[in-house]
């Protein structure tokens, strides 16, 4: 795309979410690449951290005065290693600063290896409706490899306590590709988190993400044609069991769809608080969009709440590469997105996507008609290619 300044329009809230990150975990997997920290030995700071965590929220309210927040998520880390009774301060406390919508989706991402029994029951009368249930696979040898702190056991024992609990809404994490895995072994994964009766599954191919442990000592990974047929394999698989794939990772029954991360890959905004969140919030009345960004360290982070002033990075988003943001998103989903959507969500006029994706559908990558753009199956094997078409030159 060309760097000159690109055409604007009028353009208009959209929703907002809560990203909360708690950044601990018991040990750090090999292939983890996300912002976190092996616990203290000792107990976990957490009221420290949820008083650190309130005291974010605060600092950002100017940016979202009058606003609604539709969705909150607790990711991390593993935040299932905090207390219901923390989880539930900090959800006042949130309250009590924010209008929170009464329908609410509130996720907690869990690990079955750090759940007592019944906090789930706790994490539900705190108010966390929803479950992201960290399953990764079901062999015992495969998840010893990956370092997770689980075994297939306790991930049928979390489930079940789920359900005493009363969640009926819940995801497990599934990954593929792991390694030495076979076709066989995949299917295995994907029946049993069928037979377990979520409501969603995402289902991630093992990456080796720069810095990681697998990154600089790679294991053994399955052949490019035994991933395909594992890929072909789950489409056959999860549609047959109910399931509708919404986004290149996700899949759902009706009804079920993370409205957290719909709202991510519609360019919709969000608050990011704790250590190392991320945020992305939208100013129409100013023509900006900012990007926000929190120290990293748990320490630094609870040691900068302490001092005057804001804390974090705050970055403006230019013009020229929103739209490479908004297609970074919107073309992960299946159900695709409108011209309508982009306009509202950026601020940047469609005749300047239009050629870009008339190039793309001449490729076969993406479909455009007037009123809808969806990428292909063809485009979703080669995303990395439809989203780079976007990037200012």
């Amino acid at each position: 795309m060309s760097a000159e300044l690109p055409a604007t329009v009028p353009w208009e809230l959209p929703p907002l979410g809560l990203y909360v990150h708690m950044p601990w975990c018991v040990r750090k997997c090999p292939y983890c690449d996300f912002n976190s920290y092996q616990a203290p030995a000792g107990q976990l700071p957490e009221q420290a951290y949820i008083s650190a965590l309130i005291a974010d929220l605060e600092g950002d309210l100017s940016h979202v005065a009058g606003r609604r927040v539709e969705t909150i998520f607790f990711g991390g880390g593993t935040p299932s290693l905090f207390s219901p009774e923390s989880l539930s301060v900090l959800l006042d406390g949130i309250r009590s600063r924010i209008d929170v919508a009464p329908d609410v989706e509130i996720t907690l991402e869990a690990n079955p290896g750090t759940i007592e029994r019944g906090r789930f029951a706790g994490y539900w009368q705190a108010g966390i409706n929803r479950v992201s249930l960290g399953a990764q696979t079901f062999s015992p040898s495969a998840l010893q490899r990956l370092g997770r702190i689980h075994s297939p056991d306790d991930t049928h024992r979390a489930v079940g306590e789920l359900r005493q609990a009363g969640y009926d809404n819940y995801n497990l994490d599934l990954m593929y590709a792991l390694p030495d895995q076979t076709l066989e072994l995949a299917v295995f994964d994907l029946q049993q988190a069928i037979g377990l009766g979520s409501s969603h599954l995402s289902y991630y191919h093992l990456t080796l993400e720069v810095g990681t442990a697998f990154y600089h000592r790679p294991p053994p990974l399955p052949e490019d044609e035994v991933t395909a047929l594992i890929e072909s394999q789950a489409t056959q698989l999860l549609g047959s069991a109910g399931f509708e794939r919404y986004e290149v990772s996700a899949w759902a029954k009706p009804g079920a769809a993370c409205r957290h991360n719909l709202n991510y890959w519609r360019y919709g905004d969000y608050l990011g608080i704790g250590a190392g969140a991320h945020g992305k919030l939208s100013l129409p009345s100013s023509n900006a969009v900012i990007r926000t960004v929190k120290p990293r360290n748990p320490a630094t982070y609870v040691k900068a709440l302490s001092l005057p002033g804001g804390i974090g990075q705050r970055q403006h988003i230019d013009l020229k590469d929103r739209p490479f943001e908004f297609m970074l998103n919107a073309t992960r989903l299946a159900a695709g997105f409108a011209p309508e959507m982009f306009e509202r969500r950026t601020g940047v006029s469609w005749s300047v996507v239009a050629p870009v994706l008339a190039r793309l559908q001449d490729r076969g990558l993406i479909t455009v008609c007037a009123t809808l753009v969806q990428t292909t199956d063809l485009g979703w094997r080669f995303l990395n290619d439809v989203q780079e078409a976007f990037l200012v030159s």
